[in-house]
């Protein structure tokens, strides 16, 4: 029998080894996925949990649960936008709320680590025009709540007495400072007790721009987003910048989804104004765990609990442990950094377990649902 041509030969060696590369490559990928196929139990249990709670018609939810670093959960539930009926997926950016208070805790601690401002700086030093009880409030205090800062919302609520939430103008982060700069001192002494405070992380903005030089969104994009390529991050200023992929906030009245996305107060950026993603906020995850853009003794005071004797008083609960930007009570005997977020038509939590190596990021467009309560039923999955 003749023997076949060179060019038969040939083709069929190219053939064994492409079939060889391609068993090796199987090979490879599929002895790197052990850890994935032990998730699959626990992802499955987590998409029961949330799959019930949301209408694919309907405004929803987007849900990340990450492991050591590795995505082990990601999808997104229901509409952004019901106008033209686009879907929620990792790259829908919803307004983190109060989880934006981590930012500004972050963009403070990397200007001292700048060596350009000081955690016992005073409100009077970096701005001297400011009124004297402004001579003892420190950045730490603002950081952590102590401050005493009268609500700027109550001071709104004053003047806008009668007013529907319509007829408010919105307000700034320097409209903010403005308020505040018309106060003659503060609730209780900086330093003695904790109440939760915008009015505080508004100033903070401020602090920020004044020692940066440049917007508070702009030294979140140049410090931050740009080079945690959080590419689609946005601290949202309505009208200055587009918003991609963006959630519209809705609640539900009578029966019927009502578009209610922008309030009063959503214009301010320090203390609740960041749109995100849940692919961006995973890029914000690894940088936490890894200690990029900041060094771990740099974060040690943001995740530092300030806890004075008022703290818990009259509550029944114990005291509030806070650091900057994060609340840090432990859950069932577990280290946890933790804030949750509520802004008009918007509800957002991001729970980390650090000695766990466990995120979990909850971010809804509806007012109608508890993230918060949602992320620990998902953690109850993981921690043991």
């Amino acid at each position: 029998m003749p023997s076949p041509p060179c060019w038969f030969v040939n083709n069929a060696y190219r053939r064994l080894d492409l079939l060889v590369a391609l068993l090796l490559v199987v090979q490879v990928y599929c002895s790197s996925r052990p850890a994935q196929g032990a998730e699959r139990p626990a992802a499955r249990q987590i998409a029961a949990i949330v799959g019930p709670l949301v209408s694919p018609q309907d405004p929803g939810l987007a849900v990340l649960v990450r492991r050591n670093g590795r995505t082990v959960f990601r999808q997104g539930y229901g509409r952004r936008d019901l106008r033209c009926g686009a879907p929620i997926d990792a790259r829908t950016n919803f307004r983190l709320a109060s989880c934006s208070k981590q930012f500004t805790a972050f963009a403070i601690l990397l200007l001292v680590q700048d060596g350009k401002l000081r955690l016992d700086e005073t409100l009077g030093e970096v701005f001297p025009e400011f009124p004297a009880y402004g001579k003892t409030v420190t950045l730490r205090h603002l950081l952590n709540h102590t401050a005493g800062l009268v609500a700027y919302e109550d001071l709104m609520d004053k003047t806008y007495a009668g007013k529907s939430w319509q007829e408010i103008p919105q307000i700034s982060d320097s409209g903010v400072f403005e308020l505040m700069a018309r106060q003659s001192g503060t609730k209780f002494p900086p330093g003695a007790a904790w109440e939760y405070s915008n009015s505080g992380y508004c100033l903070l903005a401020k602090v920020v721009e004044k020692a940066s030089g440049v917007s508070f969104a702009d030294f979140l994009r140049q410090r931050i987003f740009g080079p945690l390529k959080m590419r689609a991050t946005e601290a949202h200023q309505y009208g200055k910048d587009e918003v991609p992929a963006r959630a519209y906030g809705y609640t539900k009245d009578a029966g019927i989804w009502l578009e209610c996305d922008q309030s009063p107060t959503s214009a301010t950026l320090g203390d609740g104004g960041i749109y995100s993603s849940l692919d961006d906020l995973s890029h914000w995850d690894d940088a936490l765990r890894g200690h990029r853009l900041l060094s771990a003794d740099a974060m040690r005071p943001a995740v530092t609990p300030v806890s004075p004797p008022e703290a818990g008083q009259g509550t029944g609960r114990p005291p509030v442990q806070y650091g900057f930007g994060w609340f840090l009570d432990p859950y069932r005997g577990h280290a946890r950094m933790w804030h949750s977020g509520e802004s008009i038509g918007f509800r957002t939590v991001i729970e980390r377990f650090p000695d766990d190596g466990l995120t979990l990021i909850i971010l809804a467009n509806r007012t109608d649902l508890d993230p918060a309560a949602l992320a620990l039923k998902l953690a109850d999955v993981y921690l043991k």
